[in-house]
């Protein structure tokens, strides 16, 4: 099964690894893993923490047990990112399809990933959401963002002085770690 929480990606994997260094090492429930997350990477609400759970446990950086979540001793390294991404995060295999058809005249953005996936969307997050095709292009963005940062995409500056005035419609393509693939 792949997970639908998309996380903001964040600067690098030393961050990343922080925020596996706050789910702990002792069995806690998920109320108290939350809490901890919350707590440790100043996250705004219990919803978002939980969100960064579930895409540490996709990423193999935590892990449940009966008693609770404990973080794994895996390191955040580009590969095992990768992986977690390709194996566990649904649209990622339809966005690196994308971008290994992308060239930097027509490079994929959030809403070009949206529009090959919108059909996809469950419909439970359609119905429950009126604002669900925005909702879906932050999440498009976020994944386009967590895919650079493991170097399966690379952005595509927009002019000349490497601006791009809508974060949401910047361009990706393929970057060096799926071209090599």
């Amino acid at each position: 099964m792949r997970i639908k929480p998309v996380p903001e990606p964040p600067a690098d994997l030393a961050e990343l690894a922080a925020f596996q260094r706050a789910v702990p090492l002792v069995p806690g429930s998920t109320d108290d893993c939350c809490a901890r997350l919350r707590d440790r990477r100043d996250l705004p609400n219990r919803q978002r923490a939980n969100d960064w759970l579930a895409f540490l446990r996709t990423l193999g950086l935590a892990r449940e047990t009966p008693r609770g979540f404990v973080r794994t001793d895996a390191e955040p390294t580009p590969e095992s990112v990768r992986n977690g991404l390709r194996e566990g995060v649904l649209f990622v295999p339809e966005a690196l399809s994308l971008l290994r058809a992308a060239s930097p005249t027509e490079p994929v953005t959030a809403g070009t990933l949206l529009s090959a996936t919108r059909g996809s969307v469950p419909r439970h997050d359609r119905a429950r959401d009126p604002e669900w095709e925005r909702s879906w292009r932050d999440r498009a963005g976020r994944l386009l963002r967590w895919l650079a940062l493991v170097d399966l995409a690379a952005p595509v500056e927009a002019d000349d002085s490497g601006a791009v005035d809508d974060e949401a419609e910047r361009g990706y393509v393929a970057g060096d770690a799926l071209v090599d693939a």
